[in-house]
């Protein structure tokens, strides 16, 4: 019984890193590293003098190799000549410079690559001179650093709805809104930015009074559903149900159906930034997840959350204000749907009424996955953000092995009934 336990509380965590080395197993390929220390460890190993050839294109990762290799020429008292671009200005560059190259570097993925490759066969001044690039190795696609900040970003948005459906589900409660809420969240502060702020020359202050009311709305939205839950006792599956059709009408009829992306370049600050090299939109969900852990483990709100999803009477009967920790979660689930909004309007650098389709079911799919009840009073916040990644994991897994769209969306329904057939067996086992 110790071990089933032990592992129904960390089975999530043991899927999760099972997954992973399959997943790395079976994307071993080879690639070629275009770091700075590669670079320079190919010029002090191949180099002894003379003019470099370097050939880029225009991406920043290449451009760092490219200075690298500059740096480490000119230490050996070398001369470089860069060309970036398309293929054809590559070649302009190098016949031009036919004459006194001592080498050419360039990476395999380079677009310039095969040309360079056949330079000695196309030129015949460059016969003898040769085209250097940083030794292949052998690893995981899965395990690049690119591609697992790709699989946190994917799941960001989920993942932060998922605090507050998670919340929700605790109570034994459902929010269906929230896809709904990402798009009236996008549509609210894409509207204000254009129609109150200016539009592309809105000011940062104004970014974040138009965020702020964006996320008030959608907390609103929340509060809403919660009166209807907590005064008129109406099952939150319907509450929200209403609710979900409610803001996606609004959002479509405060934009005619279209998108808006009047919105100034700092507004993308949010998507597209980082800090320390992490995207901003996985700072923003881990200082989240940070705060709800904190909420749910060191607070009395956290503990009433428990108490009101295991039996709300025994719960109203020891003194805990029922309806006023139903209303607080609902609350809490609309503003985090507004922040997803954020992100997503950030993301893609407008609002449109059509954001945030089915997110409410991959955000169920990743509370239940990651081990909380459907039927309320059992489950950890920490268990969601395992559960959102194993979703990622399972898509960006089918992307890399080439598995459809169509095949992906079967595997999904078929992880969420696995899921719910786990919840109810250890229900049954506890009982």
């Amino acid at each position: 019984m110790r071990i089933l336990r032990w592992f129904a509380d960390r089975g999530g965590v043991l899927v999760l890193v099972l997954m992973g080395l399959v997943l790395s197993l079976i994307t071993i390929e080879e690639h070629t590293s275009a770091s700075p220390g590669a670079a320079r460890r190919l010029i002090e190993e191949h180099f002894s003098g003379g003019r470099v050839f370097v050939a880029i294109d225009d991406q920043q990762d290449q451009h760092a190799f490219a200075d690298a290799v500059a740096r480490a020429v000119e230490d050996e008292g070398g001369e470089v000549v860069r060309a970036v671009g398309t293929p054809a200005a590559i070649r302009k560059a190098l016949e031009a410079n036919l004459t006194g190259l001592a080498a050419i570097v360039s990476l395999p993925t380079s677009d310039a690559w095969g040309l360079l490759e056949d330079s000695a066969a196309r030129y015949p001044g460059l016969a003898g001179v040769p085209v250097l690039a940083p030794a292949p190795y052998r690893w995981p696609t899965f395990l690049t650093r690119d591609n697992l900040l790709n699989i946190a970003e994917k799941i960001a948005v989920w993942a932060v709805l998922g605090i507050g459906m998670t919340l929700v589900i605790l109570t034994a409660g459902i929010d269906l809104s929230v896809g709904s809420l990402v798009a009236l969240s996008s549509v609210v502060v894409s509207l204000l930015l254009r129609d109150v702020f200016g539009g592309h020359d809105a000011s940062g202050f104004a970014v974040l009074i138009a965020s702020l009311a964006a996320v008030a709305a959608c907390a609103l939205a929340g509060l809403i559903t919660g009166l209807f839950v907590t005064r008129f006792q109406v099952a939150p599956f319907i509450v929200t149900l209403g609710m979900m059709m409610a803001a996606s009408g609004t959002a479509l009829r405060l934009t005619g159906g279209t998108s808006i992306d009047a919105v100034p370049d700092s507004f993308a600050w949010l998507g597209h930034g980082d800090a320390l090299g992490i995207p901003n939109a996985i700072v923003v969900m881990l200082v989240l997840y940070a705060a709800a852990w904190v909420l749910m483990t060191h607070t009395t709100m956290g503990r009433a959350i428990y108490a009101v999803g295991s039996n709300q009477e025994a719960a109203r009967l020891a003194g805990i204000p029922v309806q006023r920790v139903l209303l607080f979660v609902y609350v809490l689930s609309g503003a985090l749907a507004g922040i997803g909004g954020l992100i997503t309007a950030s993301t893609f650098e407008s609002g449109d009424p059509n954001y945030g389709q089915m997110y409410e079911l991959y955000v169920i799919a990743a509370v239940v996955v990651g081990g909380t009840s459907l039927a309320g009073g059992e489950g950890k916040v920490m268990g969601t953000l395992v559960g959102a990644l194993i979703l990622g994991v399972i898509y960006n897994g089918m992307n890399l092995t080439g598995v459809g769209g169509f095949s992906q969306r079967i595997v999904l329904g078929a992880v969420i009934l696995g899921a719910v057939v786990l919840d109810q067996w250890k229900r049954r086992r506890r009982d």
